[in-house]
Protein backbone atom coordinates (compact mmCIF):
# COMPACT_ATOMS: atom_id res chain seq x y z
CA UNK A 1 0.00 0.00 0.00
CA UNK A 2 1.42 3.66 -1.14
CA UNK A 3 2.16 5.65 1.82
CA UNK A 4 1.61 9.82 1.67
CA UNK A 5 3.73 10.88 4.16
CA UNK A 6 6.77 8.68 3.44
CA UNK A 7 6.37 9.57 -0.38
CA UNK A 8 6.05 13.38 0.73
CA UNK A 9 9.32 12.83 3.03
CA UNK A 10 10.91 11.57 -0.25
CA UNK A 11 9.95 14.32 -1.84
CA UNK A 12 11.34 16.58 0.43
CA UNK A 13 14.70 14.98 0.41
CA UNK A 14 15.46 14.99 -2.84
CA UNK A 15 14.91 19.00 -3.34
CA UNK A 16 17.16 19.01 -0.24
CA UNK A 17 19.90 17.36 -2.53
CA UNK A 18 18.92 19.23 -5.57
CA UNK A 19 19.10 22.26 -3.81
CA UNK A 20 22.51 21.14 -2.10
CA UNK A 21 23.92 20.19 -5.54
CA UNK A 22 23.06 23.68 -7.19
CA UNK A 23 20.92 22.64 -9.41
CA UNK A 24 17.74 24.68 -7.89
CA UNK A 25 18.69 28.45 -6.89
CA UNK A 26 16.02 30.24 -5.03
CA UNK A 27 12.82 29.04 -5.72
CA UNK A 28 13.73 26.79 -9.15
CA UNK A 29 12.39 23.58 -10.03
CA UNK A 30 9.44 20.82 -8.77
CA UNK A 31 8.88 17.51 -8.40
CA UNK A 32 5.94 15.45 -8.25
CA UNK A 33 5.06 11.33 -8.18
CA UNK A 34 1.94 10.08 -8.53
CA UNK A 35 0.00 8.22 -6.13
CA UNK A 36 -2.98 6.79 -8.29
CA UNK A 37 -4.96 6.90 -11.40
CA UNK A 38 -5.90 10.62 -11.29
CA UNK A 39 -3.97 11.95 -8.53
CA UNK A 40 -0.22 13.64 -8.46
CA UNK A 41 1.38 15.29 -5.49
CA UNK A 42 3.80 18.17 -6.33
CA UNK A 43 5.85 20.49 -5.19
CA UNK A 44 4.61 24.08 -4.92
CA UNK A 45 5.41 27.41 -6.06
CA UNK A 46 7.81 30.05 -5.18
CA UNK A 47 9.41 27.88 -2.23
CA UNK A 48 12.78 26.57 -1.87
CA UNK A 49 13.46 23.14 -2.88
CA UNK A 50 16.24 22.72 0.13
CA UNK A 51 13.24 23.78 2.81
CA UNK A 52 10.64 21.66 1.41
CA UNK A 53 8.32 20.24 4.77
CA UNK A 54 5.41 17.57 3.45
CA UNK A 55 2.83 19.86 4.31
CA UNK A 56 3.99 22.38 1.80
CA UNK A 57 3.11 19.68 -0.75
CA UNK A 58 -0.25 19.92 -3.23
CA UNK A 59 -2.04 17.46 -4.32
CA UNK A 60 -3.39 17.94 -8.15
CA UNK A 61 -5.58 15.90 -10.89
CA UNK A 62 -4.25 14.49 -14.17
CA UNK A 63 -5.42 17.87 -15.72
CA UNK A 64 -3.76 19.95 -13.04
CA UNK A 65 -6.52 21.40 -10.94
CA UNK A 66 -5.25 21.36 -7.65
CA UNK A 67 -7.38 19.24 -5.23
CA UNK A 68 -5.69 20.00 -1.83
CA UNK A 69 -2.90 21.76 -0.32
CA UNK A 70 -2.63 25.14 1.69
CA UNK A 71 0.37 26.40 -1.04
CA UNK A 72 -0.38 26.96 -5.22
CA UNK A 73 1.18 24.17 -7.17
CA UNK A 74 3.97 24.71 -9.33
CA UNK A 75 2.94 26.30 -12.57
CA UNK A 76 5.36 23.75 -14.27
CA UNK A 77 3.31 20.72 -13.33
CA UNK A 78 1.76 20.64 -16.84
CA UNK A 79 5.28 19.36 -17.89
CA UNK A 80 4.92 16.46 -15.47
CA UNK A 81 1.61 15.43 -16.18
CA UNK A 82 2.37 15.51 -20.17
CA UNK A 83 5.06 13.19 -19.13
CA UNK A 84 3.02 10.94 -16.61
CA UNK A 85 0.28 10.67 -19.61
CA UNK A 86 2.40 9.84 -22.29
CA UNK A 87 4.07 7.00 -19.87
CA UNK A 88 2.10 5.06 -17.85
CA UNK A 89 5.18 3.43 -16.20
CA UNK A 90 6.80 6.89 -14.28
CA UNK A 91 5.45 7.73 -11.18
CA UNK A 92 7.81 10.23 -10.76
CA UNK A 93 9.57 13.21 -12.01
CA UNK A 94 12.05 15.60 -11.58
CA UNK A 95 12.22 18.93 -12.89
CA UNK A 96 16.15 21.30 -12.51
CA UNK A 97 18.09 23.87 -13.35
CA UNK A 98 21.90 21.52 -13.26
CA UNK A 99 24.26 24.08 -14.60
CA UNK A 100 26.69 21.67 -16.59
CA UNK A 101 23.72 20.19 -18.68
CA UNK A 102 21.84 22.94 -18.70
CA UNK A 103 24.55 24.70 -20.89
CA UNK A 104 24.43 22.09 -23.38
CA UNK A 105 20.93 23.02 -23.59
CA UNK A 106 21.51 26.98 -24.22
CA UNK A 107 24.39 26.18 -26.86
CA UNK A 108 22.08 23.77 -28.51
CA UNK A 109 24.80 21.63 -28.16
CA UNK A 110 23.99 17.43 -28.46
CA UNK A 111 25.31 15.59 -25.16
CA UNK A 112 27.80 13.15 -27.16
CA UNK A 113 27.47 9.87 -26.81
CA UNK A 114 30.58 6.42 -26.87
CA UNK A 115 32.05 7.96 -23.68
CA UNK A 116 31.53 7.25 -20.59
CA UNK A 117 30.46 3.41 -20.17
CA UNK A 118 28.17 4.53 -17.21
CA UNK A 119 26.45 7.24 -19.10
CA UNK A 120 26.16 4.56 -22.14
CA UNK A 121 24.33 1.98 -19.97
CA UNK A 122 22.27 4.12 -18.04
CA UNK A 123 21.72 7.10 -20.15
CA UNK A 124 22.60 6.98 -24.06
CA UNK A 125 21.20 9.75 -26.68
CA UNK A 126 19.68 13.06 -24.60
CA UNK A 127 17.61 15.17 -26.70
CA UNK A 128 17.23 18.78 -26.54
CA UNK A 129 13.88 20.36 -26.66
CA UNK A 130 12.50 23.22 -28.78
CA UNK A 131 12.90 26.42 -26.47
CA UNK A 132 8.65 27.49 -25.77
CA UNK A 133 8.30 29.87 -21.97
CA UNK A 134 7.64 27.50 -19.58
CA UNK A 135 4.46 27.26 -17.46
CA UNK A 136 1.70 26.36 -20.16
CA UNK A 137 0.76 23.34 -22.19
CA UNK A 138 2.65 24.57 -25.52
CA UNK A 139 6.21 24.24 -23.09
CA UNK A 140 4.87 20.40 -21.55
CA UNK A 141 4.18 19.43 -25.24
CA UNK A 142 7.94 20.10 -26.11
CA UNK A 143 8.90 16.78 -24.63
CA UNK A 144 5.96 14.88 -26.54
CA UNK A 145 9.02 13.77 -29.47
CA UNK A 146 11.13 12.30 -26.98
CA UNK A 147 9.63 11.24 -23.77
CA UNK A 148 9.29 7.53 -25.05
CA UNK A 149 13.09 7.18 -25.94
CA UNK A 150 14.50 8.11 -22.96
CA UNK A 151 14.60 9.46 -19.44
CA UNK A 152 16.28 12.55 -19.60
CA UNK A 153 15.31 15.80 -21.83
CA UNK A 154 17.12 18.93 -21.48
CA UNK A 155 15.04 21.75 -22.16
CA UNK A 156 16.19 24.36 -24.13
CA UNK A 157 17.57 28.14 -22.56
CA UNK A 158 16.51 26.21 -19.27
CA UNK A 159 17.25 22.87 -17.73
CA UNK A 160 16.14 19.70 -17.43
CA UNK A 161 13.85 17.25 -16.47
CA UNK A 162 14.17 13.50 -15.48
CA UNK A 163 11.72 11.03 -14.92
CA UNK A 164 10.88 7.13 -13.21
CA UNK A 165 9.47 4.59 -11.09
CA UNK A 166 10.80 6.41 -7.94
CA UNK A 167 11.46 9.69 -7.06
CA UNK A 168 14.99 9.25 -6.13
CA UNK A 169 15.69 7.05 -9.47
CA UNK A 170 14.33 10.17 -11.57
CA UNK A 171 16.31 12.25 -9.91
CA UNK A 172 19.43 9.96 -11.13
CA UNK A 173 19.43 10.41 -14.73
CA UNK A 174 19.76 14.38 -14.03
CA UNK A 175 22.72 13.53 -11.47
CA UNK A 176 24.64 11.42 -13.77
CA UNK A 177 23.52 13.95 -16.87
CA UNK A 178 24.84 16.73 -14.92
CA UNK A 179 28.08 15.22 -13.83
CA UNK A 180 28.62 13.89 -17.44
CA UNK A 181 28.38 17.09 -19.00
CA UNK A 182 30.99 18.67 -16.27
CA UNK A 183 33.26 15.43 -17.15
CA UNK A 184 33.14 16.83 -21.12
CA UNK A 185 33.56 20.66 -20.69
CA UNK A 186 36.89 19.79 -18.28
CA UNK A 187 37.87 17.31 -21.09
CA UNK A 188 37.52 19.70 -23.65
CA UNK A 189 39.95 22.32 -21.86
CA UNK A 190 42.66 19.84 -22.21
CA UNK A 191 42.32 19.68 -25.96
CA UNK A 192 40.82 15.60 -26.68
CA UNK A 193 37.71 13.74 -26.62
CA UNK A 194 38.50 10.32 -27.37
CA UNK A 195 35.65 8.50 -28.28
CA UNK A 196 34.61 4.02 -28.04
CA UNK A 197 35.80 2.04 -31.17
CA UNK A 198 32.39 0.97 -32.92
CA UNK A 199 32.66 -2.67 -31.22
CA UNK A 200 33.38 -1.46 -27.87
CA UNK A 201 30.12 0.96 -28.05
CA UNK A 202 28.47 -2.28 -29.30
CA UNK A 203 29.44 -3.76 -26.21
CA UNK A 204 28.06 -1.44 -24.27
CA UNK A 205 24.60 -1.50 -25.66
CA UNK A 206 24.47 -5.37 -25.50
CA UNK A 207 25.44 -4.97 -21.90
CA UNK A 208 22.40 -2.80 -21.64
CA UNK A 209 20.27 -5.07 -23.21
CA UNK A 210 21.31 -7.68 -20.60
CA UNK A 211 20.64 -5.89 -17.88
CA UNK A 212 17.05 -4.53 -19.04
CA UNK A 213 17.53 -1.14 -20.19
CA UNK A 214 15.96 0.14 -23.01
CA UNK A 215 17.85 2.11 -25.91
CA UNK A 216 16.67 2.89 -29.24
CA UNK A 217 19.52 2.61 -31.02
CA UNK A 218 19.53 -1.18 -30.18
CA UNK A 219 16.13 -1.30 -32.60
CA UNK A 220 17.21 1.34 -34.86
CA UNK A 221 18.77 0.36 -38.45
CA UNK A 222 21.22 1.72 -40.38
CA UNK A 223 22.30 3.75 -37.10
CA UNK A 224 25.64 5.05 -36.31
CA UNK A 225 25.78 4.65 -32.44
CA UNK A 226 28.06 7.44 -31.84
CA UNK A 227 26.96 9.90 -33.87
CA UNK A 228 23.61 11.15 -32.20
CA UNK A 229 21.11 9.10 -34.96
CA UNK A 230 18.44 8.80 -32.61
CA UNK A 231 17.33 12.32 -32.27
CA UNK A 232 18.59 14.30 -35.26
CA UNK A 233 15.59 14.60 -37.38
CA UNK A 234 14.49 16.92 -34.36
CA UNK A 235 17.80 19.28 -34.69
CA UNK A 236 16.52 21.68 -37.68
CA UNK A 237 13.39 22.54 -35.22
CA UNK A 238 15.46 23.01 -32.47
CA UNK A 239 18.64 24.32 -33.58
CA UNK A 240 20.39 22.16 -32.23
CA UNK A 241 23.77 21.19 -33.84
CA UNK A 242 27.16 20.15 -32.99
CA UNK A 243 29.71 22.96 -32.51
CA UNK A 244 32.21 21.76 -29.72
CA UNK A 245 31.83 18.23 -29.68
CA UNK A 246 31.85 16.45 -32.97
CA UNK A 247 30.65 12.15 -33.31
CA UNK A 248 33.60 10.22 -33.83
CA UNK A 249 31.78 9.43 -37.89
CA UNK A 250 32.18 13.26 -38.37
CA UNK A 251 36.05 13.06 -37.50
CA UNK A 252 36.41 10.40 -39.99
CA UNK A 253 34.78 11.75 -42.53
CA UNK A 254 32.54 8.66 -42.87
CA UNK A 255 28.98 8.38 -44.38
CA UNK A 256 27.04 5.40 -43.09
CA UNK A 257 24.70 6.41 -45.93
CA UNK A 258 21.79 8.10 -43.59
CA UNK A 259 23.69 11.59 -42.88
CA UNK A 260 24.86 10.60 -39.26
CA UNK A 261 28.72 10.63 -40.54
CA UNK A 262 28.45 13.23 -42.53
CA UNK A 263 31.29 16.28 -41.71
CA UNK A 264 30.56 19.38 -40.16
CA UNK A 265 30.34 21.28 -43.30
CA UNK A 266 27.66 18.88 -44.63
CA UNK A 267 25.70 18.64 -41.63
CA UNK A 268 25.14 22.21 -42.16
CA UNK A 269 24.42 22.01 -45.45
CA UNK A 270 27.04 23.27 -47.23
CA UNK A 271 29.32 21.13 -50.40
CA UNK A 272 32.25 19.88 -49.04
CA UNK A 273 33.48 19.57 -52.38
CA UNK A 274 32.33 22.63 -53.80
CA UNK A 275 33.82 24.56 -50.70
CA UNK A 276 37.51 22.53 -50.84
CA UNK A 277 37.59 23.59 -54.82
CA UNK A 278 36.63 27.24 -53.91
CA UNK A 279 39.18 27.35 -51.28
CA UNK A 280 41.98 25.68 -53.81
CA UNK A 281 40.58 28.08 -56.83
CA UNK A 282 41.26 31.13 -54.22
CA UNK A 283 44.68 30.09 -53.12
CA UNK A 284 45.90 29.46 -56.96
CA UNK A 285 44.72 32.81 -57.82
CA UNK A 286 46.90 34.44 -54.95
CA UNK A 287 49.51 32.39 -56.01
CA UNK A 288 49.37 33.25 -59.44
CA UNK A 289 48.85 36.92 -59.01
CA UNK A 290 52.68 37.02 -56.97
CA UNK A 291 54.04 35.27 -59.86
Amino acid sequence: MLNLNQIKKEICDIGDRIYKKGFAAGNDGNISYRISENQVVCTPTLVCKGYLKPDDLCIVDMEGKQLSGSRKRTSEVMLHLAIMKERPDVKSVVHCHPPHATAFGIAREPVPQCVLPEVEIFLGDVPITRYEIPGGQDFADTILPFVHKCNVIILANHGTVSFGETVEKAFWWTEILDAYCRILMLSRSLGNINYFTEPEARALLDLKQKWGFKDPRIETKNCDICANDVFRNSWKETGVEPKAFTPPSYLAGNDPGNGSGSSPASASGIDQEALVKAITDKVMSMLSGKQ
